[in-house]
């Protein structure tokens, strides 16, 4: 009773009662307080709006929607995915990775549709990223595209090379990085893994060509879409290696023309120390370097499996595979699986297949040129597949394309349903082509005998396609010029040589030609020339083709002009460098052409660019003979200003130097340059300007294009500012070629009787030529020298009219201001060292027959020859002189205010002058 009691006490029960409350629980809930609502605009707001597309769906949203489970909705988001990143293009970088990997996870996507907008896409990005953004996701991308390709849906690998497309298109370097991979789905893609039947143990496998028939188009079909897009590949990897060369021509190393970037030296500078050329033992283009040590790349460090075709184990392993595939797609589409009236006439499609066929094993071969050991590999290729390539390629050679007609029923063929007819397109010689440079590059001279047989079909159908090359394009003649080097290195012997070489010309001689086939040709027979140039040593060895060719240069030179100037510089090339071997068929040519190609008004020399002008100028060294009508040619050229004053003085140089003043210690060609005819030469573009234009301008009167004053019989024609420092700047050059001359008294008489005869008794003279007058008789100027008193009175009239135009210049008219400093040098100095010159110009100030306005510079004249240190000597001598021009002037201007200039006059006389010791008197017995 006790413990039921005190259970009881624990859990007492609470007796309520009417009217009374109930008591309040211990853990009831306070419900008095009161709540308010609290806003926080900025609470949900983000950083930014992100845009939206015409469905107001943004990036996110799109994004999110390709993982949606119907086609239709993830085909949607692809459309808006390119419509939203086409509007705000800004969205791209920063939702790149995001992105790449939603595109790419859909390109093995079951829908059809999907894969499409995906492609389509892809091809948008592409054009809008750039390689190195996106770089760092590209593995993602590659394994999603081998996904695609391994795919057991046919749908899927067909889709994926449509991104294959894509992505080489805009991302070559990328791809080719991963090219171990890739090379492996390629090779699935057509054929599928068998236990060879000849190996007992399964160490190796064999792969063979697989049909599916479930694809939507044919095997043969299926295997062409795959080839063309390996030979893609392959010759994105050839891209992508420097050291692998051109098709053709271009992939010799040595060619003459190959682009090199030069170092740019001034001799001038160069000879006074001032630039310092640093030597390379190894230097150029390409160094070859013959140290027995070398360096490990980081290509060394990778995995053979990461280096794919760079590694030559791995690029025989895949050419072991791929040649058999390549050889049975060839036996299918060959002329023999057709029916037997084909012969070796090929369809359309069999024609594309085996063009890929083929351009897949040259660009296999032309990777394996890039290893070391070249030569061992070429000897492993001969071994293995010459024989398959005997029997199955050269088997038709050469296959020429038919064309499949249908006819209507009221045609003439009514009882066949197709009828066969031969194609005018010449597209099957890019096939014939690439067999050929393969087949070439398994011959050498030493297996000459074995392959003679298939090696004459070879060089037959060469022949007969240059002597019928109207018709060929740039790649064609490429790739025909390259099997016809290929063949004269196998036999050298001129027998063998030489038809080859007249076929080629005959090509060049057709009119009409494409510049790229010009070009090819071009330096194809340059580079034969210069290989034949350094083999032969007698005369009689040589191809009497390419001698004609070299002689006809420099007339299609002269016969081109400004048509084409990258032409003009490709002729120029040859013609120099066969010009330094002292070719004698090419300097006959260039002797009898040169009047054309050096005329002055339409030549090619003042028609082409600098950089051409430069060449044709270097090519007057390599003349045989420089008559006086060539000479008065390279004159005009130099002083009409159609080429700049540096490379007019270089061609002054050169003629110095084919000159007997050039100080040769050995004997110099005869009659090379006349003395006559150069001075000749000399004199006349030291005078600027040709006997006719002298006498055009003396019918010129008034300015602004005369300068004249009453005290002087010559009037100054006032040249534009570039014609007179070019003018200028070869009358330098003059001045220094006529320095170089052993007698200087005799060289100063020939320009004495020259200025004499052609200038003297002249009204109207060009400013350039009278200070280039005065530059060279203070250039010549000796004790030995005698003026003749015509020539003092020339030149005392020119200092004079040249002084005065300089004094008269206004100060605004900046074109001539700039020629002050040389012309008043030209004059100082020819009175400075001419002490009658100077007298016989003061003499002529006759003030008394000149207008008030011209004593102003007069005066100033004076005081200004006054103040010169180096005339102060000769005008003290002439005191008497100065002191009857001062009172001249007073006697003008007695009687009115003395003006500033008159007082300074007297200042400077008093000062220079009339202090002198040796004075007559004082200035103040003129007053």
């Amino acid at each position: 009773m006790t413990k039921k009691r005190k259970h009881q006490e624990d859990f007492q029960k609470v007796k309520l009662r009417v009217g009374k409350k109930k008591p309040k629980l211990e853990n009831a809930t306070d419900t008095t307080f009161r709540t308010k609502a609290i806003q926080i605009p900025e609470q949900l707001k983000e950083d930014g709006v992100l845009p939206t597309q015409n469905r107001k769906l943004n990036i996110k949203d799109l994004l999110s929607q390709m993982h949606h489970y119907s086609p239709g909705v993830k085909h949607n988001a692809l459309l808006g995915l390119k419509d939203l990143l086409s509007q705000y293009p800004f969205v791209i970088d920063a939702h790149l990775s995001n992105i790449i990997s939603e595109v790419a996870a859909v390109f093995t996507d079951k829908d059809s549709g999907v894969r499409g907008a995906a492609v389509h896409l892809l091809q948008f990005l592409a054009s809008k990223i750039r390689a190195e953004q996106i770089a760092p996701f590209f593995p993602l991308v590659s394994a999603h595209l081998s996904s695609a390709m391994t795919h057991i849906s046919e749908g899927i690998q067909e889709d994926s090379l449509k991104v294959l497309d894509v992505l080489l298109e805009a991302y070559p370097a990328l791809l080719t990085d991963r090219s171990s991979i890739l090379l492996k789905n390629f090779v699935e893609l057509i054929s599928h893994q068998q236990l060879s039947k000849r190996l007992k143990s399964r160490e190796k496998l064999s792969w063979m060509l697989s049909v599916n028939p479930n694809r939507r188009v044919t095997s043969q079909q299926w295997r062409l879409n795959v080839l063309t897009r390996l030979k893609k590949f392959l010759q994105a990897v050839v891209d992508g290696s420097s050291e692998i060369e051109d098709e053709g021509l271009q992939e010799q190393k040595d060619s003459p023309h190959s682009v090199r970037n030069p170092v740019c030296i001034s001799w001038k500078v160069h000879a006074n120390n001032q630039q310092h050329i640093q030597l390379f033992e190894n230097g150029g283009l390409r160094p070859k370097i013959n140290s027995s040590f070398r360096l490990r790349s980081l290509a060394s460090v990778m995995d053979s499996a990461e280096k794919g075709l760079s590694s030559a184990e791995n690029l025989k392993g895949f050419i072991e595979i791929i040649i058999p595939l390549l050889i049975e797609c060839w036996i299918e589409a060959s002329p023999a699986q057709s029916a037997p009236i084909l012969g070796n006439l090929l369809e359309s499609e069999s024609q594309q297949l085996m063009q890929q066929v083929l351009s897949i094993i040259h660009l296999l071969w032309k990777l394996t040129k890039r290893h070391d050991e070249t030569y061992k590999m070429e000897l492993w290729l001969r071994m293995n597949y010459l024989v398959d390539f005997k029997h199955h390629f050269m088997r038709h050679f050469p296959y020429s394309l038919q064309e499949t007609v249908k006819h209507k029923k009221k045609d003439s063929c009514k009882g066949n349903k197709y009828c066969m007819t031969p194609s005018n397109s010449v597209d099957h010689l890019l096939l014939n082509l690439t067999l050929c440079d393969i087949m070439v590059s398994l011959a050498s001279t030493s297996t000459l005998q074995m392959d003679s047989s298939w090696l004459d079909m070879i060089r037959k159908f060469v022949t007969d396609t240059l002597q019928d090359g109207s018709k060929l394009n740039s790649k064609q003649v490429n790739r025909l010029l390259g099997v016809t080097w290929r063949l004269m290195q196998i036999q050298q012997n001129k027998v063998a040589t030489e038809p080859l070489i007249k076929a080629v010309y005959t090509l060049y001689q057709q009119r009409n030609l494409l510049f790229p086939v010009r070009t090819l040709l071009l330096k194809f027979f340059s580079r034969v020339y210069q290989k034949e140039d350094l083999r032969t040593q007698r005369i009689r060895s040589r191809s009497k083709v390419l001698s004609r060719w070299l002689a006809g240069l420099p007339q299609q030179l002269a016969l081109l002009g400004l048509r084409n100037p990258e032409l003009s510089n490709q002729l120029i090339d040859i013609i120099h460098s066969a010009a330094s071997r002292s070719n004698k068929e090419l300097l006959q040519s260039l002797q009898a052409t040169a009047a054309r190609i050096y005329d002055p008004l339409d030549g090619t020399l003042v028609l082409l660019p600098a950089e051409a002008q430069r060449r044709l100028v270097q090519l007057v060294y390599f003349l045989p003979c420089l008559p006086a009508s060539l000479l008065a040619c390279l004159s005009r050229c130099c002083i009409m200003g159609r080429m700049s004053s540096e490379l007019a003085a270089t061609l002054i140089g050169i003629l110095h130097m084919r000159s007997s003043f050039a100080g040769w210690k050995c004997q110099v060609q005869d009659n090379s340059v006349n003395d006559v005819d150069y001075f000749s030469f000399l004199f006349s573009t030291l005078i600027g300007f040709s006997r006719e234009e002298l006498t055009s301008l003396q019918g010129i009167r008034g300015k602004p294009h005369i300068s004249q004053t009453q005290l002087s019989p010559v009037r100054l024609y006032l040249t534009d500012l570039d014609q007179f420092l070019h003018h200028w700047a070869v009358t330098e050059m003059i001045c220094h070629s006529l320095s170089t001359v052993p007698s200087q008294s005799q060289c100063f008489d020939i320009l004495q009787t020259g200025i004499c005869k052609y200038l003297v008794g002249l009204v109207v003279i060009p400013d350039s030529t009278a200070g280039s007058v005065l530059c060279a008789i203070n250039k010549l100027l000796d004790q030995a020298c005698i003026l003749s008193e015509n020539l003092h009175k020339f030149l005392a009239s020119c200092c004079y009219s040249l002084l005065y135009f300089l004094l008269t210049l206004d100060k605004e008219d900046a074109e001539h201001v700039q020629k002050r400093d040389m012309l008043w040098g030209s004059c100082i100095s020819a009175l400075a060292l001419l002490p009658r010159l100077l007298r016989l110009m003061l003499q002529s100030l006759q003030v008394s027959r000149i207008c008030r306005e011209e004593l102003p510079v007069v005066a100033q004249l004076l005081r200004l020859l006054m103040q010169h240190g180096q005339l102060r000597s000769h005008m003290i001598t002439n005191e008497f002189l100065v002191q009857q021009i001062i009172k001249d002037i007073m006697t003008l201007k007695s009687g009115e205010v003395q003006e500033q200039w008159l007082t300074d006059l007297h200042y400077c006389f008093n000062i220079y002058l009339a202090s002198h010791p040796q004075g007559p008197g004082p200035v103040n017995a003129v007053y």
